[in-house]
Formats: structure tokens, C-alpha cells, sequence
């Protein structure tokens, strides 16, 4: 059975179960027998909070997407130049510094997040 087959099974088998099920209605209990009335407060609040935690996990699901989708934007990356400098004793080291690229490899219009100098002019 592929998973076409089974996902239909699974749906129809659902489908039935909620037919079956029947549809809720309001009960007039007897203060002699205050089961139904006591069962169906009780269902009520199951139902909220199964319903909230449900709804809960859909939202943290939906923002993680969400917030993955911005972190992982391909439209915008970091490009690292280095730069030879001197220092003091007289060595030459290279410095590297990231700049924020649109997807045309253009500079943001605003600076590196690491605090860096402004790139040099695109040729």
C-alpha cells in the first residue's frame, strides 16, 4: 500500500468516525441524574484546552517557519573583504571585514552588523 492509498484510507476512515460520531446538542438534566449535564461541562472544558494546546502548537510551528524563512532569506548575504594593515611592531596582517549584499551583490544602505568601515566603492 503506497501512501496515496493509505492517506485516502485514512481520511474516509475519519470521515466515518466523525459521521458516526453524531453532532452535540444541549441535554436538560435532572437535578436526580446530573450525569449528562456534568459530562457535557466537563467535555466543554477538555475540548477548550485540548483546543488551546492544539492552537498553541500550531502557532509556535507557523512562527518557527516563519522565522526560518527570514533567516534564511537568499535575497540578502554577507560578503568578507580583507584589508592589509600594519601594525605597530611593523608585521603586515590581513583584517577582514563583512559587508551586507543585496541579491545584486550591491552594499546595504546601511552598516555591517559587525561594526565595520564602509566598504570600498563598487567598480
Amino acid at each position: 500500500m503506497n501512501n496515496t492509498n493509505f492517506l485516502r484510507v485514512v481520511v474516509a476512515g475519519m470521515g466515518v468516525g466523525f459521521v458516526v460520531a453524531g453532532c452535540s446538542s444541549d441535554r436538560n438534566g435532572s437535578p436526580y441524574q446530573p450525569g449528562p449535564v456534568a459530562g457535557t461541562a466537563i467535555g466543554t472544558g477538555v475540548g477548550v484546552v485540548a483546543g488551546n494546546a492544539v492552537g498553541f502548537g500550531a502557532g509556535v510551528v507557523g512562527g518557527t517557519v516563519s522565522g526560518m524563512g527570514k533567516v534564511l532569506d537568499p535575497s540578502y548575504r554577507m560578503v568578507r573583504y580583507w584589508k592589509t594593515e600594519t601594525t605597530a611592531d611593523g608585521r603586515s596582517i590581513q583584517v577582514p571585514y563583512d559587508v551586507l549584499v543585496d541579491q545584486y551583490g550591491r552594499p546595504v544602505k546601511m552598516p555591517a552588523p559587525t561594526g565595520n568601515p564602509a566598504p570600498p566603492p563598487v567598480k
